[in-house]
């Protein structure tokens, strides 16, 4: 058990906290959430004794073992990727180093005998014995190859150290579990494996992610974090957020009365309930939802940017083909060849590869930004596109722009009250339109591009990660925004709920050919024969 009490902490005249007082107990997974800059990696380090609050104290059972995951990628670069894992479980670790250097001894003494028996058999409780098999197959779990069990960490790359980290702090068993953003940079099946360990995990665990589709998989609770406070709900994001936006339309609707608005949000959870219930992600160890409070239910303080892209006109039936298309680097590297589809007219494609360059050089290719290595690719004279870039730097150069100047680029309607509107649309208003494009935030640039994008009027939209940077009330915008366009979309994006819900059709890009299937991405995932497709691409 975690007890918080009393916590606060403030930056000058910004409150963070005030006065928080939460109890996490053992066998559950709760998912801290806030907007950018709540306070939720803060947080974490007042739970994890990094930082110190101002007031308030955080207290643990006696004896139990709390387990981070670190986010300095470098720490650890000198030792071996096995070693790396069992030193999350500090105390083992100690022992480890403390009984070799004790058997290492030439003039071995009698006391020096009685402290290694002492430390046996502290070792031997911790289950010493089984530390490298544990952490092997935590590795293994996670995609960690075998034969890289015993390099040095500045020897593998960085999605590797990334899955590495994980293991050391999943490792040991811990009492309670901090995982502050696990799922980045992991592929889809660490993200499912990740998510089938925690769903078994037996203790505490709190976890911040972007990822919405992670959060509904793995969280029995959600501890939002809004005006200072930090209030408890059984149940998964997706609940969370559903049932704020019912309390928010309650507030506003001055004419129901109390009762009405009561039946309405018992009823809500009802439904609610019973879908969860009977869906695949249920687990035992879940609360039922309808045990809820509908008083415990309150309207958010979170803004949602407003996302929505209208196509100018209507595209024809030619959309794009692709014919024999490949591209190789120019170190030699082959990122895809042979690749020839048809996009037709509404199809909204989610791209896969092992390697996300090769996606990022298709849609380079597709928009005139680089060339192709051999083959062809035509686009219908009826279509218009506008791309959102992996990286988006070279459009935030010029210190000279304040956003409204930055955004009346792309304009044809030059007027700053309707720039101002667009920006508004983005939760840029007042003087936060007037701010210098370089000095703001990758969340910021992303909103930005969404509205340079909105206004191009294009009837086909390309998105290289799309959420990269934002929030999760941006992502959801964003999401939504994607499903309600009526044109063409081709994107890559690891959100699993994005790509699943708004994808019909998934191509995969091979070094030797292309997977191309007419199916959600759960389906692509998840079909037997696809998954034996997939190997040989």
């Amino acid at each position: 058990m975690l007890q918080v009490s009393n916590v606060s902490l403030r930056f000058g005249k910004r409150v963070l906290f005030e006065e928080v007082n939460i109890k996490f107990t053992e066998g559950n997974c709760y998912g801290l959430i806030g907007a950018n800059g709540a306070g939720k990696s803060t947080f974490l380090k007042i739970l994890s004794g990094e930082i110190d609050s101002q007031t308030g104290s955080v207290s643990m059972n006696p004896g139990e073992r709390m387990s981070i995951l670190k986010q300095n990628h470098f720490e650890f670069e000198e030792f071996p990727v096995l070693q790396t894992v069992i030193m999350g479980n500090k105390r083992l670790y100690d022992i480890m180093l403390e009984k070799d250097a004790i058997y290492m001894k030439e003039d071995f003494t009698e006391e020096d005998g009685n402290k290694a028996a002492d430390l046996e058999a502290e070792f031997a409780e911790l289950n010493g014995w089984e530390a490298e098999s544990e952490a092997a197959t935590l590795l293994s779990g996670l995609g960690i190859k075998e034969d890289i069990h015993y390099s040095l960490l500045k020897d593998i790359n960085g999605s590797e150290k990334v899955k590495v980290l994980l293991a050391q702090a999943l490792f040991g068993n811990p009492d309670i579990l901090l995982l502050d953003e696990p799922t980045n940079n992991l592929d889809i099946d660490s993200i499912m494996w990740l998510e089938g360990y925690l769903q078994n995990f037996k203790n505490t665990v709190i976890v911040v992610s972007h990822d919405r589709h992670f959060l509904d998989n793995v969280c029995t609770h959600i501890a939002d974090l809004d005006f200072g406070k930090i209030q408890l709900y059984g149940g998964t994001y997706t609940f969370w957020y559903e049932s704020s936006q019912l309390a928010a339309r309650q507030r506003t609707d001055q004419n129901k009365k109390t009762d009405e608005k009561r039946k309405e949000l018992e009823e809500f959870i009802r439904r609610f309930s019973a879908n969860v219930a009977k869906s695949k992600q249920a687990t035992a160890r879940q609360k039922m939802l309808d045990k809820l409070q509908v008083e415990d239910i309150k309207p958010s303080s979170r803004k949602y940017p407003f996302i929505n892209f209208k196509p100018e006109r209507e595209a024809g039936d030619q959309l794009l083909s692709v014919d024999n298309l490949s591209y190789k680097t120019e170190e030699g590297i082959t990122l895809f060849s042979n690749l020839s589809f048809t996009i037709n007219k509404g199809d909204k494609v989610a791209f896969l590869a092992k390697d996300s360059l090769a996606i990022t050089a298709l849609f380079d290719i597709l928009m005139g930004e680089r060339k192709a290595s051999g083959g062809d690719f035509k686009w219908g004279v009826t279509t218009t596109q506008t791309y959102l870039p992996n990286d988006n730097a070279s459009y935030f150069k010029d210190d000279s722009l304040n956003l409204v100047d930055w955004l009346r680029q792309y304009s044809t309607e030059k007027d700053e009250s309707f720039i101002r509107g667009f920006l508004g649309r983005m939760l840029f208003s007042g003087d936060e339109a007037l701010k210098k494009c370089t000095v703001i935030s990758g969340g910021e640039k992303q909103r930005c591009m969404f509205s340079r994008m909105m206004l191009s009027g294009a009837n086909v939209l390309l998105f290289d990660e799309p959420t990269n940077h934002l929030d999760l009330e941006s992502i959801t915008a964003l999401n939504n925004g994607m499903i309600e366009f009526p044109g063409t979309i081709l994107f890559t994006c690891h959100d699993h709920q994005l790509t699943n819900t708004v994808a019909s059709r998934v191509i995969e890009l091979g070094s030797k050919s292309c997977l191309d299937k007419l199916m959600t991405y759960d389906e692509f995932i998840t079909d037997s024969t696809v998954k034996s497709q997939r190997v040989n691409l």
